[in-house]
């Protein structure tokens, strides 16, 4: 596993250092090396694990080194972290083989008083590790350490959801995030997937949110799967799928996806359309934009236009056109830290605050270009309510001529009465997700 660790010192490297996605750095050195199945899955455990536990790990590694963390090399952070997240988060490795790794780590990215410095500091951790937390108690500090989240966010939470629920939140998003699936109901249906791709030697069973939804617990590598390569699936998280149909698309009307990238959401509305209609699917990159079209052609769609334009700007150029508007937002996506390890240390509650004036702009946007009787659904993936019912209540509060509609009585499985639909991963078993359906009168 030497070569696993080795690559997962470089991922580190890369996003601490380097300012990189850990997903992306992953996928980039899956392509220039070769790992089996098991390697794979070692690797990503070893990288979103060390990444999610991000402080903690520094304050641990701190406990006992003398030297301070910031004036060690990027290296040696990079190892002594690896090293304490197999020591405190993963028990079933061997705290020898962990040393062992390590030494051999610090001796191939550094020099002698390198491989000293990270054997000693290791070995003391091994010796004593009731040092590596502190006492419990109920501060926002200590559950900022335990759980390995921010102590701002911690905070935050509780104030929301108390500390129970706080802790069962974070639990989650510490946890690997499952492999979710859509089947592309336009070339096959879910039974003849689940098939194929138990064939292919994935373990994977019927989603209990979606009709069309997959959830694969065991997989190699995705992009060599053969029902990928013949657009028979799209990656998409289960709480993202419930969005279509919310929005309830019909065949030949125009949709305008109004941040489409990178196309989930929009090549499930064709889908839904059963690819006959219409529709524009904006972002303000065009290299996100390609992803859509990727995706579209690669799933068989020819309905999707797409066109580099900020949303807060279309009100004009398409007014009272759109049978449908989607407003999938940009937003603080803390309803998905499961899937973004990164993303928990690189957020700021000054940033969060400033995301709903982006929010009610677009929304105003998608006023402006739906017709009358027409439906626009406005989305995100995080549990803010600030970004959410806030965001919506605003809307409707300086916009007669609109109304709520029941969202949850469009979701297709489990469907309820809730005006606005939030999903709550502590609560729901799903990522956190916000969903509402809003009609322009006719009138």
């Amino acid at each position: 596993m030497d070569k696993v660790r080795g690559a997962a010192v470089k991922v580190l490297l890369a996003v601490h250092d380097d300012g990189a996605y850990a997903n992306i750095a992953l996928t980039e050195v899956f392509k220039k090396y070769h790992f089996t199945g098991q390697e794979r899955r070692f690797l990503t455990e070893l990288v979103y694990g060390a990444v999610k536990a991000g402080e903690t790990l520094d304050w641990i590694i701190q406990r006992y080194a003398k030297r301070p963390i910031g004036k060690m090399t990027p290296a040696v952070r990079a190892i002594l972290r690896l090293g304490m997240f197999q020591l405190f988060f993963l028990d079933r490795i061997p705290a020898s083989a962990v040393c062992n790794e390590s030494t051999e780590l610090a001796k191939r990215f550094g020099h002698i008083g390198t491989v000293k410095f990270v054997n000693a500091v290791l070995r003391s951790a091994v010796r004593e590790p009731e040092r590596a937390f502190p006492a419990e108690d109920d501060t926002p500090e200590y559950l900022s350490i335990k759980l390995q989240h921010p102590v701002w966010l911690i905070r935050r939470w509780l104030h929301v959801f108390g500390r129970e629920e706080t802790e069962k939140l974070c639990v989650f998003n510490n946890t690997p995030a499952i492999l979710s699936l859509r089947t592309n109901l336009l070339r096959t249906d879910r039974d003849s997937l689940l098939t194929l791709l138990r064939k292919e030697g994935a373990e994977a069973h019927a989603s209990e949110w979606a009709p069309e939804g997959i959830i694969c617990t065991k997989h190699g590598a995705l992009e060599e799967l053969d029902a990928l390569q013949k657009g028979l699936f799209q990656v998409q998280d289960e709480s993202s799928m419930q969005v279509a149909h919310v929005l309830d698309p019909h065949p030949g009307e125009f949709l305008i996806d109004l941040c489409s990238a990178p196309g989930g959401k929009t090549t499930h509305l064709a889908e839904r359309m059963n690819n006959q209609g219409r529709i524009l699917a904006l972002d303000i990159y065009d290299a996100k934009l390609k992803r859509v079209e990727e995706n579209a052609k690669r799933l068989g769609i020819s309905i999707i236009q797409t066109q580099c334009m900020d949303a807060r700007e279309i009100g004009e150029n398409f007014f009272g056109q759109a049978d449908r508007v989607l407003a999938d937002v940009p937003c603080s996506g803390l309803g998905v830290l499961r899937r973004r390890p990164d993303a928990r240390w690189k957020k700021n509650e000054e940033e969060i605050s400033q995301l709903p004036i982006i929010q009610r702009a677009i929304l105003r946007s998608a006023a402006h270009v739906v017709k009358p009787g027409g439906i626009i659904v406005y989305s995100t993936c995080t549990i803010e309510p600030d970004e959410n019912e806030s965001v919506v209540r605003s809307f409707l509060d300086t916009h007669e001529g609109f109304h709520l509609e029941s969202a949850g009585a469009y979701l297709p499985l489990k469907p309820s009465s809730h005006d606005m639909v939030q999903f709550y991963p502590q609560r729901d078993g799903i990522d956190g997700f916000f969903i509402a359906r809003i009609r322009r009168d006719k009138g």
